[in-house]
């Protein structure tokens, strides 16, 4: 195709409609109108116009003057994942990590405040939730939302812990916001992140980030387990190296 007929082709704004998606997608905390409008570069009545229409298709919400990504678009995310995707290429490589630990595997995308299940291997039923994909659990207290907020920017730190309801799940979750933000940036620093009961009593796991080829965290895996079978300690030493190599090997997908 001639670069004519390809200036023909081109709607210029759809990709401005998908790169305001983009960007409320790296902005899971909600942005304003004007917050939009600077970012993408756009006049307020511009941006107006596209986040509007957003919400009027379902792919948005907002609440007040925050606009947000809205659940709808897992529904697309969904039929891709269902397709030869990464989960499909991960989902042998979570099986292996389940069968050598007898334990569930999990993987998870950030959406807004929550985690969403995207791929599961279940083992022991230990939570008294039923996880399946689809399944929203807060990110604050959960492995896998530790070291997916451990990616987002500062900025986008900032805002989350500003705006996320946060409330103790048990005795030991971390609510306090300064605390929270200690944890993860230890995530970060750590490379993983371990919850000890702080969803549920006698429940513990561990997680790994996802990155693409770029460095950023694209989702998580993790590791669930019964506070009986495994310490902290033990954790660290016997289920996250199985994490890390199965880390690596989903990684190798956004190279090949």
């Amino acid at each position: 195709m001639n670069d004519e007929a390809a200036s023909r082709d081109h709607i210029g704004s759809l990709e401005r409609g998908l790169a305001v998606m983009e960007i409320l997608a790296r902005h899971p905390a909600g942005m304003t109108l004007t917050e939009m409008a600077e970012e993408a570069g756009l006049t307020r009545a511009g941006a107006r116009r596209f986040l509007l229409t957003l919400a009027a298709a379902g792919y948005a919400t907002q609440a007040g003057r925050q606009f947000s990504l809205s659940p709808r678009l897992l529904t697309v995310a969904r039929t891709w994942l269902g397709g030869a995707s990464l989960w499909t290429y991960a989902a042998p490589i979570m099986r292996e990590v389940a069968a050598q630990l007898n334990e569930s595997c999990s993987a998870a995308i950030l959406s807004g405040e929550d985690i969403v299940y995207v791929a599961r291997v279940p083992g022991r039923r230990i939570l008294s939730v039923s996880l399946d994909v689809g399944t929203r659990l807060p990110a604050y207290c959960t492995s896998m939302g530790r070291v997916l907020l451990s990616g987002l920017t500062a900025g986008e730190l900032e805002s989350f812990l500003g705006q996320a309801a946060i409330e103790g799940r048990t005795p030991k979750t971390i609510t306090a916001r300064a605390a929270l933000a200690e944890a993860i940036g230890k995530a970060k620093a750590n490379g993983f992140a371990v919850i000890d009961e702080e969803l549920e009593l006698g429940l513990r796991s561990i997680a790994v980030p996802i990155n693409d080829r770029t460095g950023r965290t694209v989702a998580a895996i993790n590791v669930s387990t019964q506070s009986a079978r495994f310490s902290v300690a033990e954790m660290e030493r016997e289920i996250l190296p199985a994490l890390l190599a199965a880390k690596q090997r989903i990684e190798d997908f956004f190279v090949v």
